[in-house]
Order: structure tokens, then sequence, then C-alpha cells
């Protein structure tokens, strides 16, 4: 191998978690609290978003006093000026961005014939609007400096159809694609922005906590008292993307509970 081909193979695979500067969003608590806290531990610099500051002070203090770097700021996904903000903290902060983890989401499931109309309207402003947003946020400078990575937390419902999921899947199916075109797009544009969908199952978090349908929360309440896993699963996955060179697309990951059926 010559030695400029040797020095290209090189830099292709000298990509680590370390000193990437990594953007989550929905960072107050299960899988992006966890994320933060892992990619932080293995070196990353974390700028986590989400609308409780409290919680996002005591992570980011945890996460200092492991001797590692953090900084926050109190975001609504669904404006788009506070994901901006958000990004530019990054860059403020940092001194750029190398990955963005669109994490924010709800799931007040419920049968379509409920019509709890106003929870599917959030459902579609933080699930899918959201996730834009965040891609409008950093695709500037994804595409200026021909690099990235869009990380973004879909769902099992995202990949086949639950009876009380109507709308939740419908949004994660949406995502499911679009991270897929993004790739694609950029492949074509050779701007070298990669992408990762996340299929979580029952994972232990906060989300259920979003279900007001008392039959819906019932029978979710019994699967993951059942099967469920904590967040770190997933914060682990996350971990292991953000760590591929930058010549690897790892695109989709699935992670189930062993005992989920």
């Amino acid at each position: 191998m010559r030695n400029s081909e040797h020095a290209g193979f090189q830099e292709a695979y000298n990509m680590s978690v370390k000193n990437k500067v990594v953007v989550i969003t929905g960072a107050s608590s299960g899988i992006g609290e966890a994320s933060a806290k892992l990619l932080a531990k293995n070196g990353a610099k974390v700028v986590l978003g989400a609308r409780r500051e409290e919680q996002l002070k005591a992570i980011v203090a945890d996460i200092k006093g492991d001797g590692n770097q953090a900084v926050y700021k109190v975001t609504d996904v669904t404006n788009p000026e506070d994901v901006k903000q958000l990004v530019a903290l990054a860059k403020t902060q940092f001194g750029g961005i190398d990955v963005i983890f669109n994490n924010a989401g709800i799931m007040p499931s419920s049968p379509i014939s409920a019509l709890h109309i106003k929870e599917w309207d959030a459902m579609i402003d933080i699930n899918l609007k959201g996730v834009l947003n965040g891609v409008a946020a950093v695709m500037p400078d994804f595409t200026s400096q021909k690099h990235g990575q869009i990380i973004t937390t879909s769902s099992v419902a995202g990949l086949k159809s639950f009876p009380g999921a109507g709308v939740y899947g419908a949004t994660k199916f949406a995502v499911r694609n679009l991270m897929e075109v993004i790739r694609m797009e950029s492949a074509q544009e050779k701007t070298n922005i990669r992408t990762v969908t996340l299929y979580p199952g029952a994972i232990n978090t906060e989300l259920l906590n979003t279900i007001s349908d008392t039959a819906t929360r019932s029978g979710m309440d019994d699967l993951y008292n059942a099967v469920g896993i904590g967040p770190d699963a997933v914060a682990r996955v996350v971990n292991f993307a953000v760590d591929q060179p930058e010549n690897v697309n790892v695109s989709e990951f699935t992670i189930y509970p062993t005992k989920q059926g």
C-alpha cells in the first residue's frame, strides 16, 4: 500500500467517541440521559436539551463531577429556534458539532376510535416535526463541513403495526423513512452525512407516563413490568454508532428485551 493510500485508510478508521460534540434532545431522563452519561464518560462533549431545567442541571452536574464535559439549554423541540440555539451552543462552547441525537418523543397511545386528537397533534409536533427541526438545525453545518451524524429514536412501532398505537406508529414510520432518505440523498450529494435509526422495544423510561387512555396504559404497564429493560441498553447502541469510523454508516438498530416476544 502506498503511503498516501495508507494515510487515507488510517484517517478513515481513526474515529472514536472521544472529543466528538454530540447534541442530544430529550436528554432530561431515560435514553437521552443514559446516552449523555455514557458518551461523556467515553470522552464526548455533550450538549443536552429538554424542557425540564432542573433535571438537565442535575445531569450536567453529574457529568462534570466525573471530570467530563457537558452543557445544557432548555429546549422545546417543537420550536425550531430553540433547536437552532441548542446547536449554536454546541458550536460556541465546543467549537462545532459532529452528531445530533433526536431523542425527544412522547407516546400517548390509544385506539383511533377514542379520538384523542390533541394527543395526535402533540405526537406529530414532537415525534416528527421535532425531528425535522433537529435535522434543519444541523443540516447547514453538516453540509458545509461534509460530515455529520444524525441519530433518531424511532420505535419497534416504526417497523410493524400495533393496535392502540396508530398515530404513534405513524410518526415513527415517518422517522424511519426520513432517516433513510437523508442517508441516500447525502450519498448522492457527497456530503457524507450518516444516519442512525433506533427501534427500541420495551425500555423502562418515563414514556408510559404520557399515556392518558386507561385501558392502553394498563396493557402497556403489564408488558413493561414483565419484560422491560433499562435505557442503558439503548445508550450502549448509541455509543457504538457514534464510535464508528466516518466511512461506515450503521443505519438501523432494533433493541428488544430478550424476553419480549
